[in-house]
């Protein structure tokens, strides 16, 4: 079964333009023309949300904030003219996952598309064993399987990136990552993320955590660690 791709965009050539593109490239494509109607039409059957910025009543940020209070964790690539560092980073700290500054090159937007794709598949193991099934510190469960994170047995609900940075740093714990070696590997294949990026997302991170959000341990200058001693409850 292919992905299902929303695009959600007040110009209907842009919307045109991308449904035709990425069709092509075996998705299927649903258009909104605004976010009200998008907040209508997107199912669980959705793969990922291509959403413009600037539209009129419900912005693109307000429907993706909108998204992750309802603990909805579908991945959101953000179309905009707005193209500043602040713009991104606002982008990013209301749960964004990726951000394409207009006017943009169709063969960059399907690069993202199929990056984010490919790191939301599940992927299976090679062989039993190759891979703890879960990550368990005191009251914090990490589940590979589902892609699920649980403190004092409650499910709290991450994006797909939220959990990727989770899962690095619990990986390592007690090892220093600098800001430019997470997004090597959290951002890889997505260019021109800086490092306050990283910041945002922890932040998010941190306070979907409570008072476990104190495991991971910012050194001034340095990166981030994972450190259960930090836990003081």
């Amino acid at each position: 079964m292919s992905n299902k791709i929303l695009i959600v965009d007040d110009d209907l050539s842009i919307c045109e333009i991308l449904e035709f593109n990425l069709s092509n490239e075996g998705y299927q494509v649903e258009c909104a023309y605004s976010a009200e109607e998008a907040l209508k039409k997107l199912s669980p059957q959705h793969t990922l949300i291509l959403l413009d910025v600037m539209m009129e009543g419900i912005s693109g940020y307000k429907m993706a904030e909108k998204l992750r209070k309802e603990n909805n964790p579908i991945p959101i690539i953000f179309l905009t003219a707005k193209g500043t560092e602040n713009d991104m980073l606002t982008g990013f700290s209301v749960g964004g996952d990726d951000y394409i500054s207009k006017p943009f090159s169709i063969k960059e937007v399907i690069a993202r598309v199929k990056a984010i794709v490919k790191r939301t598949k599940p992927v299976e193991n090679k062989s039993k064993g190759d891979t703890p099934k879960q990550i368990i510190f005191n009251n914090i469960v990490i589940d590979f399987d589902s892609k699920e994170l649980y403190i004092e047995g409650k499910k709290i609900i991450l994006t797909k990136t939220e959990f990727e940075l989770l899962t690095l740093l619990a990986k390592n714990p007690g090892k220093i990552l600098s800001r430019e070696d997470i997004i090597e590997i959290i951002w890889y294949e997505t260019p021109f993320v800086v490092e306050r990026t990283v910041d945002v997302h922890i932040t998010r991170l941190r306070k979907k955590m409570g008072n476990y959000g104190a495991v991971i341990v910012n050194k001034s200058g340095y990166g981030y660690k994972f450190e259960t001693n930090e836990i003081n409850l």
